[in-house]
């Protein structure tokens, strides 16, 4: 309980001076995306947060606004049409996911802890449930994002993500963090056009 008081604290800290830091880069990539199509800068999706309780997830808008709603992005026809020339370049950095830090500074979210599942990701919200996974704050990134990403099974994904909420604490939280850092650089787990890492946008909102 201390630890996690602790962590909500730092997500507080750290998210209000990245949000100070990031405000350059975030216009510069504002004005990208603009320029790039029409459209807004920022979209929201349904996720699912702590107890399971509904948020919008913030990200930067890589798609065109001419997508068809409430269509799981793998299941549409070429799906790479719809993906814009900036958002292809967002998407594979995972710059798109930075706006996340709003989440994390409002108490939605946590700088380190299972990513958010789709509201209708049922299986998988399931599968968390026999872990405990839904008890705890979902995360900019997690223990099953450096284990495997976009590659895993949900079964495995979900179990990674009930060792996280069990193992939660400081050293765990800092090795979570340094291997996404690797992996990211190493961009490991992301295929675009692959049907498992088109869930990370599943549902795309022009709002």
């Amino acid at each position: 309980m201390l630890y996690l008081f602790i962590k909500r604290l730092a997500d507080i800290i750290l998210s209000f001076i990245g949000l100070i830091v990031l405000a350059p880069v975030f216009l510069i990539i504002s004005l990208a995306i603009r320029i790039d199509s029409k459209g807004p800068v920022f979209f929201k999706q349904k996720r699912v947060g702590k107890g399971k309780k509904y948020f919008n997830m913030i990200k930067f808008r890589t798609m065109k606004i001419e997508t068809p709603k409430n269509i799981p992005t793998h299941l549409l026809k070429n799906p790479e049409q719809y993906i814009t020339r900036i958002g292809k370049f967002l998407r594979k950095n995972s710059i798109d996911e930075l706006p996340q830090v709003w989440n994390i500074f409002i108490g939605q979210m946590s700088a380190v802890g299972p990513r958010p599942a789709l509201w209708n990701q049922y299986d998988l919200i399931a599968e968390r449930d026999k872990y405990g996974a839904n008890d705890v704050l979902p995360g900019l990134t997690g223990w099953a994002q450096i284990n495997g990403r976009d590659e895993l099974p949900i079964e495995i994904k979900a179990k990674l993500d009930g060792e996280y909420a069990k193992k939660i604490s400081l050293l765990f939280d800092l090795k979570c963090c340094m291997k996404t850092v690797i992996r990211i650089i190493n961009r490991d787990g992301f295929v675009e056009g692959d049907k498992s890492t088109f869930c990370k946008d599943e549902f795309f909102e022009n709002n």
